[in-house]
């Protein structure tokens, strides 16, 4: 078997703040393969950047911290380097492309002198070798005239550019693995693209492991291998491309999925919407940290948290008390009835008639407290938009 290239056991990353302590991270493990390309998921807030960043070393203390865990990047682990150590390994072993390039790159140098600054750091190369590469780098994201545009500074180029200028410096190194944190945001359809097809294959030539962080699931489902969705600073499901998609064991993966349209899909319905917002992570409470927003709780999904366990195929893990039971390959997401239906062959039920607000119950009568809108009421509001004021 291969050994894993990162390996994150019981990552939990806090921050102080004057309301509390924010539980950005709080208990998340995985590992990673050489070559693998690991997709991250989630709503904002959810914890996928600060993951990436605790990877990077680039908590800041005291307002940030690591409370536990382990981080092992091949036989070392990073939380126990000091920073020149871990300054050795961070940019050359492991580099990162952050959201929005134009803060990345400063604006007071030009292109080449931040890329020949990476390379001089990390590599044992005259000044001269490193001018070279820093060409060969740009000239390899596809920009032209790559001696010229060297010259230039960040405002000189597009957004996409720019994008194409921060893999060009991850990869300057060639790195083992490389961590994207959102790399097309704010870029065009047709941009996001030609990013994504340049990143996956510089990735490939180069044998570099890539953790893409996005919130596109369509974007993870042309370029990863692998997904890890999470959801208030925890990993609630994670398993294959082929899993994630085609046989979601999580209701909230389930609920990110059916709000997608789908050009395959021959039956027109209403898109699904995971109804609420995220939860704050400073007063979680007990019990799954789903269970407000979920279609199908039960009496224990509020007392107690549910652990990440394998269920469905082999590979395949969900954080969801009725997993087994709950059949969310076969569900649609477009009708209440639907998952009415689904949810009493489940063992549970969700009462509630097409003119009445829903609210979930189990077998034995005892309700439990959600916050949604009927159906029709539902389809009342959608119409009312459609049609615009009278």
């Amino acid at each position: 078997m291969t050994e894993p290239l990162l390996q994150v056991d019981d990552l939990r990353t806090y921050f102080t703040t004057e309301e509390g302590i924010v539980r950005a991270v709080d208990g998340i493990s995985f590992s990673m393969a050489p070559s693998q390309r690991l997709g991250v998921v989630g709503e904002s807030g959810s914890g996928k950047s600060v993951t990436a960043l605790s990877v990077m070393g680039l908590i800041e203390p005291p307002a940030g911290e690591i409370v536990t865990g382990r981080i092992m990047f091949r036989d070392k682990n990073l939380l126990e380097l000091d920073e020149d150590e871990l300054q050795d390994i961070r940019g050359g072993q492991i580099a990162m492309i952050f959201q929005d390039p134009m803060t990345a790159l400063n604006p007071v140098y030009t292109i080449g002198d931040q890329l020949m600054e990476t390379i001089l750091l990390h590599q044992d190369v005259s000044r001269s070798e490193a001018r070279e590469i820093a060409i060969q780098s740009i000239d390899d994201v596809h920009i032209p005239n790559a001696k010229q545009r060297m010259m230039d500074y960040p405002h000189q180029y597009s957004g996409g550019m720019r994008q194409r200028i921060m893999i060009a410096m991850g990869l300057s190194c060639n790195p083992d693995l490389l961590i994207a944190d959102e790399p097309t945001t704010a870029l065009d359809v047709t941009t996001q693209a030609q990013i994504m097809d340049l990143m996956l294959q510089l990735a490939d030539d180069r044998g570099t492991a890539v953790m893409l962080i996005t919130h596109d699931l369509g974007v993870v489902a042309g370029f990863c291998d692998d997904v890890h969705v999470m959801y208030a600073g925890g990993i609630v499901e994670s398993g294959s491309i082929d899993d994630i998609y085609y046989n979601p064991q999580h209701p909230y993966t389930w609920g990110l999925l059916g709000s997608m349209t789908r050009l395959d899909d021959e039956q027109r319905h209403r898109l699904h919407s995971v109804r609420g917002a995220p939860p704050s992570v400073i007063n979680l409470g007990k019990g799954c940290r789903f269970r407000p927003r979920c279609d199908f709780p039960t009496e224990i999904c509020g007392e107690v948290l549910p652990a990440l366990r394998p269920v469905g195929n082999p590979g395949q893990a969900a954080a969801c008390h009725h997993a087994e039971t709950l059949d969310l390959q076969k569900m649609t997401a477009s009708e209440a009835a639907d998952s009415a239906a689904a949810a009493a062959e489940a063992g549970f039920t969700t009462v509630g008639t097409a003119d009445e607000d829903l609210t979930d119950v189990d077998l034995s009568g005892e309700e439990i407290e959600t916050e949604t809108l009927g159906a029709e009421e539902r389809s009342m509001e959608v119409e009312s938009i459609e049609e615009g004021p009278s």
